[in-house]
């Protein structure tokens, strides 16, 4: 084991994984004045912004075009001669993509990070050898290597593609079957939807997205089938095979066998452990693989940390890059060390309508504080009454009747992720219902019913 004092190491801090979280806490160690390098054998930005959350808005912008164009109608426009080409969209958005892992890559390297573009694994307490063979050592080690989809093995499961690959498609299916119940799932069922596809939601659950306000969940459902999109629940994989001529022969459990152009699978998450040589640095790993850390991010070894979804704490992108500001600034910076708030975080699904929330669903406002109060208002958006589509919003509030603060926020509505950031401000901070009550409304605007509940 090399010596502590951190002149006798290569780097004050090495980072393995170059993603949101990494990047963050790279940069900001960094700017503290530490030495720094990180190892990324992907390319730098991590899932968000090379596969995830940034080229996946961008498709759910190109999929809601098929919606408006629709409605442009009834708004005087005529759209009778227009064309979607998934190629360009596919294009526009890989570009994109290469236009951000460039601005990454800038903002380390004008910070003075040491960039490796391969991939590392500790051999020691505190040294890590790269790919090429060269052994560095670090006095701080810090792991942020995420996470990636999980597939279920069965028969043909290896046919089924994933997240990862849906941005890559040479064209889009005319019949995709999509496993999962969650925000990817419910995300890309829309997109592929829009976009004209027949889509069948297979969930070997009973309800989707868990984690939400049930009002919420059964109101997109229910628009969900209006659009088109089928669902199957308690239903699980039996075989993929696939055709001599193209697409896939799938079994389920509830039905005869049917061919589909694609399957897709959105089934979860697993933390990037593996050839990482944890064990031999003495890290542990939790029951499901993930590195177990406390609320500093501290691993069980003193100058090991780790953040973001390679924790299994809360996988969102902007809670790894807080999670990697927090460790940098307590690390390296002349502060008191502080800890990432993981409570009352606010998230988004983007479905077609999205959903935001906050919070408390109400049933676990009710399981948990007793006596709450609950506001709500159910309405069809301007928009939509004009479009001649019968689409309803819902927005819940969920207080604690014992001092009327809000517990939770909830929405599905068009911009619903847009009004909901402001939103959980409001929540965060403490407010009551009547700090709502007593601001004036913005009309007309689907945002004012937030101020309207009653």
């Amino acid at each position: 084991m090399a010596d502590q004092d951190s002149e006798n190491y290569d780097y004050d801090l090495f980072t393995i994984g170059a993603g949101s979280g990494g990047v963050r806490a790279s940069r900001v160690a960094a700017a503290h004045g530490a030495k720094v390098a990180v190892a990324e054998e992907h390319r730098v930005g991590g899932t968000c912004v090379i596969r995830g959350c940034v080229p996946k808005k961008m498709l759910v912008y190109g999929a809601h075009f098929a919606e408006d164009l629709k409605d442009a109608r009834n708004f005087g426009w005529s759209t009778d001669d227009i064309e979607f080409d998934w190629i360009t969209l596919r294009d526009n958005v890989l570009n994109d993509v290469d236009r951000l892992n460039g601005l990454y890559e800038e903002t380390l390297e004008n910070h003075n990070v040491e960039i490796f573009h391969e991939r590392a694994e500790l051999v020691g307490p505190h040294e890590i050898r790269l790919a090429s063979g060269k052994t560095v050592t670090a006095r701080y080690i810090l792991i942020a290597t995420g996470a990636r989809p999980h597939v279920p093995e069965f028969e043909g499961s290896e046919h089924a593609i994933t997240s990862n690959e849906a941005f890559h498609l040479d064209e889009i299916p005319k019949k995709i079957i999509i496993a999962g119940g969650g925000y990817i799932a419910n995300e890309f069922a829309g997109i592929f939807n829009e976009f004209g596809s027949k889509v069948c939601l297979v969930n070997r659950g009973d309800q989707l997205l868990r984690s939400y306000d049930e009002a919420l969940r059964d109101r997109l459902l229910q628009i969900s089938i209006i659009k088109g999109i089928e669902f199957k629940f308690n239903t699980v994989f039996k075989y993929i095979k696939p055709c001599d001529d193209g697409g896939f022969h799938v079994k389920l459990s509830d039905n005869d066998e049917e061919i589909v152009d694609l399957v897709m699978f959105a089934t979860g998450r697993v933390p990037n452990v593996e050839g990482l040589g944890l064990g031999n640095a003495g890290v542990e790993l939790g029951e499901k693989g993930e590195i177990k850390v406390d609320e500093f991010s501290k691993t069980n070894v003193d100058h090991i940390y780790a953040v973001g979804d390679v924790t299994d704490r809360v996988q969102l992108t902007p809670v790894a890059i807080r999670e990697g500001q927090a460790f940098a600034d307590s690390v390296f910076g002349d502060v008191e060390p502080y800890a990432v708030d993981h409570s009352c975080i606010p998230s988004a699904v983007f479905s077609h309508p999205p959903i935001a929330a906050v919070g408390l669903t109400e049933g676990q406002a009710r399981n948990s504080l007793g006596n709450i109060k609950v506001y709500q208002s159910d309405f069809r958006p301007m928009k939509n009454v004009l479009a001649g589509r019968n689409e309803r919003s819902l927005f819940k509030m969920v207080c604690d009747a014992a001092n009327d603060r809000i517990v939770g926020i909830h929405m599905i509505a068009p911009e619903a992720a847009e009004m909901m950031q402001a939103a959980a401000v409001a929540v965060k901070a403490g407010l009551t219902k009547a700090d709502f009550d007593a601001t004036t409304a913005i009309h007309p605007t689907m945002a004012e019913e937030l101020v309207l509940l009653r």
